[in-house]
């Protein structure tokens, strides 16, 4: 591991400020997404500036905003273990059409309860999220297709399919993993399509073909020794785990001719209308998983040392690059030899109906003294590839044609994945690459016994790799994606418009706000415009009324979202977007007068942007009054 006076002289000399530099009022280049981890949430910064510009609420609840927390938005966190108010969130991606990032959709894992989520980049909000079922640790996920056909999913951690009581020193018999195709290119109609069936092993990450590899996808495994216990130890024996290739257009086919079986699965689809700015969920019942000894073709594996992590499909299709995190070379191996290995069935044995494909037949090269502890490939377009390795703190820059290591860079401390802009494309945009740390020892003011963790940016338009610039992530990043700012920023969503609201509970002007009361139940349809609520007095509540506050912001300029809350809201605020509707749910426990207000700084007469409501006994005669301005109703 490289020391902190070797990191010092690491950055080059000259004027390398300039290069990161984005001076107030102009914009970076790239937008990169990177995942929240444990955080359950994604962060967008701006490249070369590492500026934190937003953080996207995907699988944990947001007091901030109400998400999660109001009848609009908890449905997106309906699963079949009920309501979620958290998740794990690993790896984002970002949609392509022909191999290319197209700037419409970016979508991310749910590792604990396995689900993928879809962020509209109109918006940069959560629309829509996928549990998926027969799935525990959807680590390798969601990795897509060169179109968006499908985003694919995993099992980390192989169980009984379908589930049972078994003992756990059963794992041999008993566990099975398995491999999902979920539908992604339409909005509103995520479903599982189709499972494959696969042995017992751990499924790490997961990468698609392109080019000339369209129709397959690839997946990392580890643990093919089975073991249920110090898996440390156990799960490291073997000299080669694998690389699993799925043709899903195989899969495809086998599904039209009716080679499956329709699996009982209790799976929740939830899904945000825009329009409605509300969100539904809905049961699924029943999912396709595929046998791979029904529908021959559709699964080979391909022989990799030792433990792989990733798995990386070179730009022009051809190459897949294995991470064996535990292996003393990077193994590449060529897609064409194995076509060609297909062909000549060139099968060592076979596993579970799936045969395993000769090392030698499918190896394109190895790479020999690469690093200690090769995790994660992207490529650069230029004939380059670029590999994160953990246990020596590096990066290298390899010939992957070739063979050959051209330069390599250290990193502060302990890489684990990387990006290379577009690294994951036809066209990589080349220019930066990123390296997420994991251990930040020494490399910012200590702020206690957690430290953040911290984001390496890098130069690689030249020769030699050149680190010029360092920023710190929220929560625990696993992967980002880097787009051009291009590609999505005229695109963006400026305003909810007013008059396609179609929330059932909107009012649309000031006159027709109102307050209802249906027994111990009292709506109240409240407008908010700088710089005041309509209604803003409110009396005839009594204790023991749930009262539900449905918000409208009638604003319709950019950049002027409202907050509401009231003293004593029990959960969170909620924030309002102009031309949205949302609802605060609260129940006043005691009789008074309790204040509300905008949360978020809106004009010079913010302050004045409040109202009362009076809560009188339970039981009482108070008459329901509302007004603004005067004693109007």
């Amino acid at each position: 591991m490289p020391t902190q006076k070797e990191a010092v002289k690491s950055v080059a000399p000259g004027d390398v400020a300039s290069k990161v530099y984005v001076p107030p009022g102009k914009h970076d280049e790239f937008y990169v997404f990177f995942s929240g981890g444990f955080s359950g949430q994604v962060s967008v910064y701006g490249i070369p500036s590492g500026r934190i510009i937003k953080v996207i609420k995907v699988f944990s609840v947001d007091p901030e905003t109400g998400y999660g927390f109001t009848p609009e938005t908890k449905p997106m966190l309906m699963t079949s273990h009920g309501f979620i108010p958290w998740d794990d969130a690993h790896h984002p991606w970002l949609s392509q059409t022909n191999g290319e990032q197209d700037g419409r959709w970016l979508f991310i894992n749910a590792n604990n309860v396995p689900r993928i989520a879809r962020i509209d980049l109109s918006t940069f909000e959560t629309t829509e999220i996928i549990e998926i079922p027969n799935s525990a640790g959807n680590h390798p996920s969601p990795y897509g297709t060169e179109n968006t056909e499908y985003v694919v999913a995993g099992t980390r951690f192989s169980v009984p399919i379908p589930q049972k009581d078994v003992p756990i020193d059963s794992y041999k018999e008993n566990f099975k993993g398995t491999i999902s195709f979920i539908k992604a290119n339409e909005p509103g109609k995520m479903d599982v399509a189709f499972q494959i069936l696969m042995p017992g092993f751990n499924y790490d990450l997961a990468r698609c073909g392109r080019g000339p590899s369209h129709g397959w996808c690839f997946f990392t495994s580890y643990n093919t020794e089975q073991a249920h216990t110090l898996l440390e130890i156990n799960a490291s024996k073997n000299d080669k785990d694998y690389i699993a290739a799925i043709n899903w257009k195989r899969a495809e086919e086998c599904v039209a001719q009716g080679k499956y079986q329709e699996m009982p699965a209790t799976y929740y689809h939830n899904y945000y209308d825009e329009e409605k700015h509300m969100a539904v969920s809905e049961v699924k019942k029943s999912v396709k998983v595929i046998n791979p000894k029904d529908c021959q073709g559709v699964a080979y594996f391909l022989p990799t040392p030792k433990s792989p992590h990733g798995v990386d499909v070179s730009d022009d299709g051809e190459y897949i690059v294995g991470g064996g995190k535990l292996a003393t070379v990077i193994p590449i191996h060529s897609f064409s030899k194995m076509l060609k290995a297909i062909e000549q069935k060139a099968f060592e044995k076979e596993i579970d109906g799936i045969p395993v494909l000769k090392y030698d037949a499918v190896l394109h090269c190895e790479l020999e003294k690469p690093c200690l502890g090769p995790l994660h490939t992207e490529f650069d377009g230029k004939g380059f590839a670029y590999t994160s390795c953990f246990v020596s703190s590096e990066i290298i820059k390899y010939d992957y044609k070739g063979c050959k290591v051209v330069d390599r860079a250290p990193t502060y401390y302990s890489i684990g994945h990387l990006l290379v802009m577009g690294g994951d494309t036809k066209k990589p945009y080349g220019k930066y690459a990123i390296a997420m740390n994991k251990i930040t020892k020494d490399r910012s003011l200590p702020v206690g016994p957690e430290l953040l963790q911290s984001a390496q940016l890098y130069d690689i338009s030249g020769e030699k790799m050149q680190l010029i610039h360092e920023f710190f992530t929220v929560g625990e990043p696993h992967y980002a994606q880097g787009i051009l700012a291009d590609k999505i920023k005229d695109k963006v969503k400026k305003i909810y418009e007013l008059e396609k609201n179609k929330h059932p509970y909107a009012v649309k002007s000031e006159k027709d706000a109102r307050v209802e009361r249906k027994g111990n139940e009292v709506h109240v349809y409240m407008t908010m415009i700088r710089s005041h609520f309509t209604p803003d007095n409110i009396e005839g509540i009594k204790v023991g009324d749930t009262v539900y506050f449905h918000v409208t912001n009638l604003e319709q300029d950019w950049d002027i979202p409202h907050g509401f809350v009231i003293k004593g809201s029990e959960d969170a605020e909620i924030l309002v977007m102009p031309g949205q509707t949302k609802t605060l749910v609260w129940k006043p426990k005691a009789p008074g007068i309790y204040p509300f207000y905008c949360t978020d700084f809106c004009s010079a007469l913010h302050q004045e942007m409040q109202g009362y409501v009076r809560v009188s006994p339970a039981g009482s005669n108070a008459p329901l009054k509302y007004y603004t301005g005067t004693a109007q109703k």
